[in-house]
């Protein structure tokens, strides 16, 4: 694979002099336009080995385009912050909005990579790491980003001569340090993975482009080629791609009309005295749980999604209750502002991933792409299709980060939700409870009742199941939720060898 890339490539001064002004011109008409229409984003990955000019081909880019339109980020060994998160919420939390250009020197794959040259990482987990990235960059292309993925090469004999050469010079002698000939020493190592990386992960969509960096003039003008056809083409192409399409079978009710949400009993009632001893009981083995030092390793997502007038805000001052104020955090989730509509769907959820040791309350969340997205046709029938599984691989990455993800549905009948609406209408502060849009989702009780069921079936997993609460008597919930979220917290603790006093 890397054998074409060392063809000797050359480019004369002269002849990169008096190309450059043209291709600088064009860069920059393309970065107006990109501004302009702010119809995607656009991506740039630039990796490759140590000294094959990452670093000064990112500079060189910076200096050609705009740097309104631009954002670089240096993906470096990453900070306490970070390590809290999954590896995947620092490359979130910089991705460009549409109409901008961010460029990432280093990558999702950079650290794998090195993890599996060094041996802390198995064949087989770096495999797994792989798909992930290839699961965020498809969902990323899906939602309308553009990905231009540049792969800096050098043979072993260039790369040792270009390292000694900027090593000799005192102006570049500080760019070379005692990681880059470690990394050197292991160039057959290198080489061997990210051949392998390349090949698993060059897709139709998002090609790696392999570019020989030896000579800096043909490196930069094969870059900035490279983006500036890749630009005009999505320029030119941005109002005449087809809309999403699904090809799977369409999502039907069963023959019989029986759903999960049916097969709930919302007759089930607790007294005052009993509810107020197991208030005690439980606010107290949580506060415990989310107070002890093996908690620490750990942080916690709760997410609510329900019917309207469901409960969830009371069921939330129930379980904040326990909780230290200075840990949690509620995060209550309306329509996407221009802000988050000019990012991908999941990237303001993202953005609230919690520290380890915290907890983070989600009163609605990242599944209203599946209810009310779906329902009120917010989005396409492909976009909620591939939201599924997009949705089971976000938690599946949280989990394996040792957050613990609780998911609760607060079910209701059509009746106990009409009650509550009234209710809402008559006493003056609970007026701001009750809109418009209550009335009008009520309308459409059985598409969003087969929705919820679909939900519920595509993504109650082993990792990441959902808690159906029977929520007509307030009080019976908010206990089934205090006791679900303790035993979920307790079991994860337990799971891996912890006690708990």
């Amino acid at each position: 694979m890397f054998e074409s890339a060392e063809l000797g490539h050359k480019i004369d001064q002269a002849t990169y002099d008096k190309e450059v002004p043209k291709l600088r011109e064009a860069l920059l008409q393309a970065q107006i336009d990109l501004a302009k229409t702010a119809k995607f984003p656009v991506i740039i990955l630039v990796s490759g080995l140590d000294g094959a000019g990452r670093g000064e081909t990112v500079n060189l880019l910076n200096e050609w385009m705009d740097p309104r339109f631009l954002q670089t980020h240096g993906m470096g060994k990453p900070s306490d912050e970070e390590r809290d998160r999954p590896m995947m919420w620092r490359f979130w939390r910089e991705l460009p909005p549409k109409g901008k250009i961010g460029i990432f020197l280093g990558s999702w794959y950079t650290w794998p990579i090195i993890d599996r040259v060094h041996g802390r990482m198995s064949s087989a987990d770096l495999d797994q790491s792989l798909e992930r990235a290839k699961r965020m960059e498809n969902m990323l292309i899906s939602e309308g980003a553009l990905i231009i993925k540049f792969w800096l090469h050098l043979s072993k004999e260039k790369q040792h001569n270009r390292l000694k050469g900027l090593e000799n010079t005192p102006k570049t002698r500080w760019r070379v340090t005692k990681r880059d000939w470690s990394h050197y020493k292991l160039y057959d190592k290198f080489s061997a993975v990210h051949e392998s990386v390349i090949r698993h992960t060059s897709t139709a969509q998002s090609p790696w482009i392999i570019v020989e960096g030896f000579d800096a003039y043909y490196r930069n003008l094969t870059v900035g080629r490279m983006l500036l056809a890749a630009l005009c083409k999505r320029l030119d192409e941005a109002d005449k791609l087809p809309a999403d399409t699904t090809v799977a079978p369409p999502l039907l009710p069963s023959i019989d009309h029986l759903n999960i949400l049916k097969t709930l009993d919302l007759t089930h009632k607790m007294g005052k005295n009993e509810f107020e001893k197991a208030l005690e009981k439980y606010q107290g083995k949580l506060a415990l749980l989310t107070r002890t030092k093996p908690f620490k390793k750990y942080s916690v997502i709760v997410v609510f999604e329900g019917n309207d007038a469901a409960g969830k805000g009371g069921a939330i001052r129930r379980v904040t209750g326990a909780l230290d104020a200075r840990y949690f955090n509620i995060i209550p989730v309306a329509a996407p502002t221009e802000e988050e509509r000019a990012q991908p769907y999941l990237w303001r959820f993202w953005r609230h991933i919690p520290r380890r040791g915290r907890v983070t309350i989600f009163d609605r969340s990242w599944y209203g792409r599946v209810l009310v997205e779906r329902v009120e046709k917010f989005c396409s029938e492909a976009d909620w299709m591939r939201a599924y599984s997009e949705i089971n691989d976000f938690e599946a990455q949280l989990v394996r980060h040792n957050i613990i993800v609780v998911k609760f549905w607060l079910s209701i009948s059509k009746e106990e939700q009409l009650k509550r609406f009234k209710e809402r209408e008559a006493v003056p502060f609970k007026n701001y409870k009750i809109t418009a849009d209550d009335w009008r989702n009520r309308e459409k009780w059985d598409e969003y009742e087969q929705a919820v069921s679909d939900m519920v079936d595509r993504t109650s997993t082993k990792i990441a199941p959902w808690t159906l609460v029977e929520a007509n008597d307030k009080d019976f919930a908010r206990i089934k939720i205090l006791k679900t979220l303790c035993e979920q917290i307790e079991a994860m603790l337990k799971k891996n060898r912890i006690a708990i006093g």
